[in-house]
């Protein structure tokens, strides 16, 4: 009795302390640091990791590199740029961090005594670098940047021609092949190729040359580029298929080749499959290559299966036969028996391990979304970063022989301790094909369960991805400002198995249409939900389904549309990976009819929903142009629509420079339609006074 006496206060006065803090608002999102790039000393004692703050005033970000003592968790900061330091790597003896800082200008790789000094300039290339790596006997670190191949390792023959292009002297872009833009820039030619930096005699030689990518362009996971554990050789990842008759822009054969680091001629060892191979990592025994791999050719949503090129007989097998979500990154153990990987599963991102000989599959860690890891020597502990809903990240360890959760670092502590972060509730509905469906709910602050709120659903982009239980900017400025937002995964998403995440493919306005208005039914029973005030909003294809449903439901009261598809027949002729819609809808506009089928523009005189639109001026996945035409046809029918172009931005709108406008247009847009709180800033005024340059 008196211990449920005890849970019962201790309850009330959570409550208590937890009802006492303020509401979030846009200026938190930027109030918070955020750790990125945690990289583990060769002897498990030290972590380089970065911090990013950001100026939300003057529109600005900061980010610096700090080590923290893995046992006792004293930290300091290395840097003091007022500027970008990031990506820290240590040197194999421990005695140098290498890192990325653009104090020069174009990002360029500096070395640092980690026993103290000052950071030396390695690197002066007028292209800039990217995604350093020491090579494991210390004397090279390899890295990215983008060249005119035509110049090879001459740095003034790429300086010139980039100051041509960036002083304004080139009015025009040319193209003789398709893939001629890519996300926000314009190739003009340039190749991203693989140099490596001798750190003794500071001499630089690109060692992939030739007209094609080498690395692959990766959004996101792990670098595509690997040294063998003698460094004498390099894996890396490039899509060389000449095979079919419009170039790189249709295929999604990207291979395994290897090369020699003094130079010669690369190899390719992944010659068999016409699907996607990438980000290998050697064995520490130098026995194995392990990658991920696809097995569709063309498909870029395929499962992502974990293989070992084994070096001795240049064979080829999958290990995770068998696993059925996405691998994500990897690393092996220091004894080369087992692997460790993260994955996409049910709104989470959690850790498991394969052993290499029996090739069984343990789950070690679930911890919400998992953003990094590392592991350490001995196998005792991982490091990792991890956020939820209601938690911003932070670096944590895991002891495995305990199986015990530690946080590292508490930066954003008085934030979390003072400010209303909500968490999120996980719910599973059936659909109408009986398929179960996650969905999650974030309630608004000071959330009372008598009373009825406003429902902002929020349908997220890909479309093969998946919403997680993770900290992010929507799920917190809405519920502050008294919404009720949910995020669900249907049809589509990944994490729940690969067939769940194939039946999107070539049926976008069908199952997955049924799977949301299936959820918003369940939401709709809800007690505290006012079905009266329900709004919707997405992001990509999440923007391609606020269009679907203008012409196909009449339930939400408002509708907000972000870098969303319209007409899926004009956007095949200006978008640039074209494999994805020749795989998603079944073949080109003139040879498929899906295009027609599924197309928001075909059902213009259906629309009545009022609208907010927002683009980018350099989309170049999702162009402008389409957002363009929507709101031309929502104006044509007389439907209340607002269309806000930030010009500068592509698929995705500046974090500290656009996106805090991004947030305040969504809010006076669901005020005006839905009755939550108003915006904090006067969207006319923020554009009359430029607020978005």
């Amino acid at each position: 009795m008196k211990t449920k006496l005890f849970f019962i206060c201790m309850l009330l006065l959570f409550s208590t302390v937890y009802s006492q803090k303020r509401a979030f608002e846009i200026e938190d999102l930027y109030k918070l640091k955020y750790i990125s790039d945690p990289r583990l000393s060769y002897d498990s004692k030290t972590i380089a990791f970065t911090l990013t703050s950001y100026n939300l005033k003057e529109g600005k970000s900061n980010s610096d590199i700090y080590l923290i003592d893995a046992k006792n968790l004293i930290r300091k900061q290395l840097t003091f740029f007022k500027g970008s330091d990031f990506q820290p790597s240590f040197s194999p003896d421990g005695k140098q961090l290498a890192f990325i800082s653009t104090r020069s200008g174009k990002p360029q790789i500096y070395l640092l005594p980690t026993d103290g000094g000052e950071a030396k300039q390695a690197t002066f290339l007028s292209t800039g670098v990217s995604d350093i790596l020491w090579s494991p006997n210390g004397k090279h670190i390899a890295f990215t940047t983008s060249v005119f191949p035509e110049c090879g390792d001459d740095d003034d023959c790429n300086k010139k021609n980039n100051e041509s292009m960036e002083n304004g002297v080139v009015q025009a872009h040319m193209a003789d092949e398709l893939l001629y833009r890519h996300w926000t820039e314009y190739s003009d030619g340039r190749r991203s190729h693989i140099f490596i930096l001798d750190v003794e005699s500071g001499k630089v030689k690109g060692i992939t040359p030739g007209d094609f990518e080498s690395p692959i362009f990766s959004l996101g996971g792990p670098i595509n580029y690997s040294f063998s554990p003698d460094s004498k050789e390099l894996c890396f990842v490039s899509n060389r298929d000449k095979s079919t008759t419009v170039s790189r822009a249709t295929t999604t054969n990207a291979d395994l080749w290897i090369v020699p680091i003094e130079g010669g001629n690369a190899q390719n060892i992944s010659t068999s499959n016409k699907a996607w191979d990438g980000s290998p990592k050697y064995s520490p025994d130098g026995k194995f290559i392990a990658y991920r791999k696809q097995l569709i050719p063309g498909y870029e949503s395929d499962l992502f299966r974990l293989a070992l090129f084994d070096r001795s007989n240049s064979k080829s097998i999958i290990i995770s036969e068998g696993f059925d979500n996405w691998i994500n990154d990897f690393e092996w153990s220091s004894d080369s028996k087992s692997i460790y990987f993260n994955c996409e599963e049910k709104g989470a991102t959690p850790i498991y391990k394969i052993n290499i000989a029996s090739k069984k599959i343990t789950k070690i860690l679930d911890a919400q979304a998992i953003d990094a890891f590392t592991l350490s020597n001995d196998q005792e502990f991982i490091y990792l970063i991890r956020r939820s809903t209601g938690e911003p990240n932070a670096l944590y360890r895991y002891r495995l022989s305990l199986k015990k959760v530690e946080r590292m670092t508490f930066d954003n502590l008085e934030i979390e301790n003072t400010v209303d972060i909500r968490p999120a509730e996980s719910r599973w509905i059936e659909s109408k094909d009986g398929v179960e469906i996650q969905y999650f709910i974030v309630k608004p602050h000071n959330f009372d369960p008598s009373k009825k709120y406003p429902v902002v659903l929020n349908v997220h982009g890909g479309p093969q991805s998946q919403w997680m239980d993770a900290f992010r900017g929507d799920w917190q400025v809405y519920p502050g400002k008294g919404y009720v937002v949910v995020f669900p995964n249907p049809r589509g998403s990944t994490g729940y198995g690969q067939k769940f995440t194939a039946e999107i493919s070539k049926d976008w306005g069908g199952k997955v249409f049924d799977d949301l208005m299936a959820v918003m039914d369940e939401v709709e029973k809800l007690s505290y939900v006012d079905k009266n005030r329900i709004g919707a909003m997405g992001w990509s294809y999440g923007g391609y389904m606020m269009n679907w449903f203008q012409g196909h439901t009449k339930r939400f009261k408002c509708l907000a549309s972000m870098m969303g598809v319209y007409d899926l027949r004009s956007k095949y002729g200006a978008t640039e990976e074209l494999w994805f819609p020749e795989w998603d809808l079944g073949g080109e506009p003139w040879s498929s009819d899906l295009y027609e089928k599924w197309s928001p523009s075909n059902y213009v005189k259906n629309f009545s929903t009022p609208t907010l639109i927002i683009t980018g001026g350099r989309d170049y996945r999702v162009s402008y142009t389409q957002s363009l035409q929507y709101f031309t046809a929502l104006q044509k029918m007389k439907v209340p629509s607002r269309l806000i172009v930030f010009k500068n931005d592509g698929h995705w709108p500046n974090f500290v420079k656009s996106m805090p406008s991004y947030y305040n247009a969504h809010l006076d847009w669901f005020h005006k339609y839905l009755g939550g709180e108003p915006a904090p800033w006067d969207m006319t005024k923020m554009v009359r006074n430029q607020i978005f340059e």
